[in-house]
């Protein structure tokens, strides 16, 4: 088999310049034994078409097998990816139910004498720099640090790509998708035939990943951008045309901004956390994410974030219950 590989890389350019696909592929070979050997002529009779006929059936028991090999690997993947979901399934579920006991307690629960002993004396603390220095100078330095630190980041931003609708990228001879714990990459390879196992090259290491079409150039090959849960990730071939790696993310809790480390970069910051499926996050991950685009969807709208209105909602009911104190020279940020 290794011998008969060897001319793999001349057949598949042959193929590739085949119009008519396998017929013609044949009509060559065939026109090249009538024309340049004595295949037909050579022997007794009928020994050309025993000699065609016996191969023939010797790699057609082949094809079968590598055939049902295939079919039982894609039933056993599967069978694995649905129990993989399953148990993430029942993860998110049985997570969420501990969210909803811990948010049945109440938010906001009523302070100790001692609790709003302390928060006074913090109060009073605040007021004595307040009297002696312009109230307006520290916001106005907190503003202009704030414009410095995100022109830093912009500037460090320049030339990245903007994601794609699924937070990757769509690159030349490939695109890519992501959700925080996992990466979709597709190819679509131009040939003139039905692609199958043998014809891939896919190699998926911890840090490494190799992406082609055997006896060619890879479509994507180096080292990866973080880590990869190996056992977890598999491949595919769709519509005899499509490669689809799914890549495991072993971080689960960030965006990648490329696949491998000599690729361009995505801007991670304009990355939309609605186009993962949260529905197939675990409960903690699914917390957090929600978190972040409420906090984001407040902020675009000039509102507290979580944090603050939480803040906020303790204060005032601290300054409800002690109406006798002046607020009015506090500051709360």
């Amino acid at each position: 088999m290794a011998d008969a590989e060897k001319f793999d890389g001349m057949l598949l350019g042959m193929a590739q310049q085949c119009e008519g696909g396998v017929k013609e592929l044949l009509d060559c070979l065939f026109s090249f034994l009538s024309r340049k050997t004595d295949f037909y002529t050579g022997g007794k009779e009928g020994l050309a078409e025993e000699i065609v006929m016996g191969v023939f059936k010797k790699y057609q028991k082949d094809a079968e097998e590598e055939k049902r090999k295939l079919r039982e690997e894609r039933e056993q993947e599967e069978m694995r990816r649905k129990e993989r979901l399953a148990k993430k399934k029942a993860e998110a579920e049985q997570k969420a139910k501990e969210k909803a006991s811990k948010e049945e307690e109440p938010k906001i629960k009523e302070l100790t004498d001692e609790e709003a002993q302390q928060l006074q004396n913090e109060l009073d603390m605040d007021k004595a720099p307040d009297t002696s220095a312009p109230t307006e100078e520290k916001p106005k330095e907190e503003n202009g640090e704030n414009k410095s630190d995100d022109e830093e980041e912009d500037e460090k931003d320049k030339g990245k790509l903007k994601p794609n609708a699924g937070n990757g990228a769509d690159m030349p001879n490939y695109k890519w998708t992501q959700t925080l714990e996992e990466i979709e990459l597709r190819v679509l390879f131009d040939v003139s035939f039905p692609l199958k196992g043998k014809d891939m090259v896919v190699q998926i290491d911890k840090r490494h990943i190799k992406v082609g079409l055997k006896g060619h150039p890879a479509v994507l090959e180096g080292n990866t951008y973080n880590d990869i849960k190996v056992e977890e990730s598999t491949w595919c071939i769709e519509d005899k045309k499509e490669l689809i790696v799914n890549i495991e993310k072993i971080n689960k809790m960030e965006w990648w901004s490329r696949i491998v480390i000599t690729e361009p970069e995505i801007n991670t910051k304009k990355v939309s956390p609605e186009n993962s499926k949260l529905s197939d996050l675990d409960g903690d991950t699914r917390s957090l994410v929600e978190k972040m685009m409420y906090d984001q969807r407040q902020k675009e709208m000039g509102l507290p974030t979580s944090e603050e209105k939480k803040k906020e909602d303790i204060m005032k009911k601290f300054m409800t219950q002690h109406p006798e104190m002046d607020f009015s020279k506090c500051k709360f940020n």
